[in-house]
């Protein structure tokens, strides 16, 4: 029967009388029943306004607080080859401890007194660096004594000049007094032979008068020629002035030239022997890259390059270390929606592969085996996988992290943020809502004042 239509059964039959509708219908069933079911509700609808924490939840690996302090490969700056292996797998080494030996493979490097010959080059230029160098001084000393001699042929030759203009005006002065003298001699001998004509004087008179004035008129001639000749000797001193001047002007041009030719020949060598000054430092450096020290204390883990006579080229990997002394951390990835949620100095707790854990996500003080942190660092970049990098370090004020972690297992987190209801966390889930957006207490009280 499908029991559509409006008339009720029951209500016409009397059920109780058979022995199926006295165990169904016994009222003592329905009362036990019901307050089960109302304590249940009761204490169902107590527990929806009970505190639970929202986390976001992460995983991870340990690592170490500090880029320093984390494994590392050792790699060469040079090609070479493997010639001998100092360490093993295992083995504890201090920083500076020679792991293995390697050896050229550039021709360029094959000799083995290069770095010796390289320095008897440097010797060698830094000689002529400082001949030259001498050369330069004496060319020096040279033009101050050709400067100085110079002084003296000029002074010299002013003073040459400044007398050939005193006997110029000597000869001047002598030339006017025999001009004088010959007027004298012109007018005794015009007085003698007008009173020779008088007969007044004797022809003897006239005769030595007429010879004092030839003699006159010849000094008066020789006179002028000691002037033209004082003249020419003034004109003949600057004369020499000049070819002075000229010439040591000339000596100086040619030894100061000869100085900076040998200057410039001092400095190409000074540059090649700061050039072999480079090579030999670098010679130098690459002869001790040739054994590959260890940066730190540590362990080796694994040697990637094996064997003997192996070649490699710059940069490749060649061994693996440990440190031995670092600070564990847990590096945790987030989902993008959850890193508004992240600050710095927030607590976490978390949960290390391999050891005993029992975990309630909304009561963190319930779980056990979880271990305190706090963010130290957060990564503004997503990475490769699409989620954000999280950097946990350990919370001073919780229990200290188990001894026998390693760097590399894995971690499970747990980032504590406010409470809720549960009621709100069910509404919460239900709906996909991601958690309360909300500032720590610090940063909000910064933000504040």
């Amino acid at each position: 029967m499908l029991n559509i239509s409006t008339n009720k059964l029951n209500r016409h039959v009397d059920l109780t009388g058979y022995r199926s509708g006295q165990k169904v219908f016994h009222i003592r069933h329905y009362k036990h029943f019901n307050r089960f079911l109302l304590a249940f509700a009761l204490f169902a609808f107590l527990i929806l306004f009970l505190p639970w924490t929202q986390t976001v939840s992460g995983t991870g690996y340990l690592t170490t607080l500090k880029p320093d302090q984390r494994p590392q490969t050792i790699q060469s700056p040079i090609p070479g080859r493997i010639e001998k292996w100092y360490v093993q797998e295992g083995d504890f080494v201090e920083q500076g401890d020679t792991i293995l030996f390697i050896s050229e493979v550039k021709s360029e490097y094959f000799d083995p007194q290069l770095l010796e010959r390289t320095g008897q080059q440097l010797r060698a230029k830094s000689m002529s660096a400082t001949a030259y160098e001498e050369k330069v001084g004496a060319l020096n000393a040279q033009i101050a004594a050709l400067e100085s001699e110079r002084l003296l042929k000029l002074e010299q030759a002013r003073n040459k000049l400044l007398q050939a203009r005193l006997k110029v005006q000597s000869d001047s002065i002598d030339l006017e007094a025999a001009r004088t003298n010959i007027a004298i001699a012109q007018r005794q001998y015009d007085r003698v032979e007008q009173l020779q004509a008088e007969g007044l004087k004797a022809v003897t008179d006239v005769e030595e008068k007429r010879l004092k004035l030839q003699e006159t008129q010849a000094k008066l001639i020789s006179q002028q020629n000691k002037l033209l000749a004082s003249r020419n000797e003034v004109i003949n001193s600057e004369v020499e002035i000049n070819r002075v001047q000229a010439e040591y002007t000339d000596k100086v041009s040619k030894a100061r030239s000869e100085m900076y030719t040998a200057q410039s020949g001092q400095f190409d060598t000074e540059a090649q022997v700061s050039k072999l000054k480079n090579e030999f430092s670098n010679y130098e450096i690459r002869n001790r890259m040739l054994y590959i020290r260890a940066p730190q204390r540590g362990v080796i883990n694994k040697a990637i390059q094996a064997g003997i006579g192996q070649t490699f080229k710059e940069g490749e990997q060649l061994v693996n270390i440990m440190p031995s002394d670092y600070q564990l951390a847990v590096e945790t990835y987030i989902r993008p929606i959850d890193l508004p949620l992240m600050h710095i100095g927030e607590p976490v707790r978390i949960q290390f592969d391999g050891w005993p854990a029992i975990v309630f996500s909304g009561w963190p003080n319930l779980s056990y085996g979880t271990y305190g942190g706090q963010v130290v660092a957060i990564e503004t970049f997503i990475s490769s996988n699409g989620k954000y990098r999280v950097l946990l370090a350990p919370d001073p004020d919780e229990y200290p992290w188990p001894n026998g972690l390693s760097v590399g297992s894995g971690a499970t987190t747990l980032a504590l943020l406010e409470d809720v209801p549960i009621w709100f966390e069910i509404w919460r889930q239900l709906n996909g809502f991601p958690p309360d957006y909300y500032q720590p207490e610090n940063n909000a009280g910064t933000s504040k004042k």
